[in-house]
């Protein structure tokens, strides 16, 4: 278990091959991928590294931009992803910054889940993460 690490640069490719491969083969069009992220500025890069050895599937994803922390966790619902982030916060005995979208619930492009997501940390955590200011560009 470990997840597969993809560059910052490809998160919307990511996306948007992930919503592709749910409008073909997710005929129910249920909640096909939800995408978690978590703030781990308070952790140490070397205790990251062993949690998400340790706590993610090999079918998840992973995008970090410095501390900020993207997971698209495929098949799995809001209610998974919260036992992930739970997973996390007691790895590192620690509460979170957190936020999680689904697929197609809260969104049906890479676009509208990841200002979803933005929304939803900006308006809960009164932080913006201008990493994602430059999402939309390739």
């Amino acid at each position: 278990m470990a997840g597969i690490h993809f560059g910052f640069d490809n998160f919307r490719q990511l996306l948007d091959l992930s919503i592709g491969l749910a409008e073909r083969l997710d005929e129910n069009r249920a909640e096909s991928f939800t995408l978690l992220y978590c703030d781990f500025s308070s952790v140490e890069a070397s205790v990251i590294k062993s949690s998400l050895e340790q706590i993610l599937r090999n079918s998840d994803a992973i995008v970090h931009n410095g501390s900020d922390y993207f997971f698209l966790l495929p098949y799995t619902d809001k209610y998974g992803a919260r036992i992930v982030k739970d997973m996390f916060e007691e790895f590192f005995a620690r509460d979170l910054n957190n936020s999680m979208v689904s697929y197609p619930v809260d969104g049906e492009s890479s676009r509208a889940l990841v200002e979803e997501l933005a929304n939803n940390i900006s308006a809960t955590y009164k932080k913006d993460l201008k990493c994602l200011e430059d999402f939309n560009l390739y």
